[in-house]
């Protein structure tokens, strides 16, 4: 009869030595936003897509539309909001590894992106244009890309158009993929490319940041709508952020911040 509170006491003992040991090999259970209620929004942005997401060079600090979008939707919900400044090629793994619990960084919602993560309703309607270097007459439109040098941003849809236009008979000399969105119009300016295929805002915030350096060809040739990138799991914080987009669009909010940065 005296053995039986030795052994409770050892198992009693290994119990703690195995929560213990769990906690010092995978750390404290992470909080996301959804359990904690409140407390903390952490964001991932890739900072190099004027005027969505920047990074001041001055001040070392992160701005844009999106990020100034998340900062009042954090506020709407009792939130502070932090962001992460990440690389554009890896940032929906980030997004699904944990690392922040949304993207907002002018991601376009498509049909690929939504098997792995969920949109918040779309916030912009922007489509892809064609830029060329100013006075450079040879391109009017989509169909005089053959035989032309073309620049993108990797994995944007200004990536994934350029591929179905080569699968559709438009065959360009070469595309250079690059991790930046304003890369492209370096690799343009610098005589390396002789288009790039963007969205139209980020297409319009380097010609005003470059004055008589491009020019927008024609109108926009396709219908983009960004969105705010969530996992599949996290449904209710979904249902927060589309209810504070909703409040922020009614109270006027967001078009103080649209014409912050894209004027009336």
């Amino acid at each position: 009869m005296k053995k039986k509170p030795i052994l409770y006491g050892v198992i009693v003992g290994l119990v703690v030595v195995i929560a213990l040991v769990g906690i010092y090999v995978f750390g404290p259970k992470k909080e996301t936003a959804t359990e904690t209620g409140g407390g903390v929004l952490v964001v991932g942005c890739d900072a190099a897509f004027p005027p969505f997401e920047y990074l001041d060079e001055e001040t070392g600090e992160l701005l844009g539309f999106d990020l100034d979008l998340m900062r009042a939707i954090g506020a709407e919900l009792g939130m502070e909001v932090v962001i992460k400044n990440v690389s554009w090629d890896g940032i929906i793994p980030g997004l699904l590894s944990g690392n922040y619990d949304v993207i907002a960084s002018g991601m376009t919602i498509t049909d690929e992106r939504k098997e792995v993560v969920n949109f918040s309703d779309p916030y912009i309607n922007a489509g892809l244009v064609i830029v060329t270097r100013a006075g450079d007459d040879r391109i009017k439109g989509p169909e005089d890309l053959v035989g032309k040098r073309l620049a993108v941003q990797i994995n944007s849809t200004g990536d994934l158009t350029a591929t179905e236009m080569m699968e559709q008979g438009i065959v360009f000399a070469s595309i250079k993929r690059f991790n930046h969105a304003t890369d492209p119009f370096l690799e343009l300016r610098n005589g390396n490319a002789d288009a790039v295929i963007m969205d139209l805002p980020v297409a319009g915030a380097q010609m005003k940041a470059n004055p008589g350096q491009y020019q927008i060809v024609g109108e926009a040739f396709t219908t983009e709508e960004y969105g705010l990138a969530l996992r599949k799991s996290d449904t209710e914080l979904l249902a927060q952020i589309n209810q504070a987009l909703a409040t922020l669009k009614a109270n006027g909010t967001y078009d103080e911040i649209y014409r912050k940065y894209f004027g009336e």
